[in-house]
């Protein structure tokens, strides 16, 4: 499978601390879209399920479960469903992102989408809608994405209770990266003031 990053642990994609991979490949092509590098259905990493797994392996204990976003993760999915039924099998939960709606995927009646929904503890669904942009509620930016809790795995309450973030990355090469939910104005104010922590 196509895959643009994975980032090992990360406390800025749900609750809890969790392993997050961002698929390459999607064709929502949402306008205003914050992740655009992640649209080209040829580049990307190639992967393994196994290969994700062996690196899921080595930070189990320090996870609370594992984020599926992109890209369009559903694009992918029965790969990703062999990723995501270890988590689970290890007592993982699972959050997927799509751009599709959970009607819509379910209408596909494809066996590989439906094998990533029966492992998928919440899935948010949707487009981003720019003219609907909201960041009011945890890790979507419209009004018009909503959280489909398909286990009780993960609750409303602990998603209500979860507040969006950033996390800054700078690797050994100088490289930056950003990854988590919210409002990038309110981001760039923190830079100029430098407002961050050591995680």
């Amino acid at each position: 499978m196509k895959i643009h990053r994975i980032v090992s642990k990360t406390f800025a994609e749900g609750p809890g601390c969790r392993f997050c991979i961002w698929v390459q490949g999607c064709k929502h092509h949402c306008k205003g879209c914050f992740a655009t590098d992640t649209w080209d259905l040829h580049s990307g990493t190639e992967y393994t399920p196994q290969q994700i797994i062996e690196q899921l392996e080595k930070v189990l204990s320090d996870i609370d479960g594992i984020t599926l976003l992109g890209g369009e993760p559903f694009l992918q999915a029965d790969e990703l469903s062999v990723v995501s039924e270890y988590a689970r099998s290890r007592n993982k939960s699972v959050i997927a992102f799509s751009g599709y709606t959970y009607e819509e995927l379910t209408d596909l009646c494809d066996s590989g989408v439906n094998r990533l929904l029966e492992c998928t503890d919440l899935l948010i669904d949707g487009k981003y809608i720019e003219e609907l942009q909201d960041f009011s509620r945890p890790l979507v930016g419209s009004e018009n994405q909503r959280f489909i809790y398909l286990s009780d795995k993960i609750s409303p309450e602990v998603m209500e209770s979860y507040k969006n973030r950033f996390e800054i990355r700078i690797s050994k090469d100088g490289a930056v990266t950003v990854n988590g939910m919210g409002d990038i104005n309110k981001l760039n104010d923190s830079i100029k003031n430098n407002e961050f922590r050591r995680i």
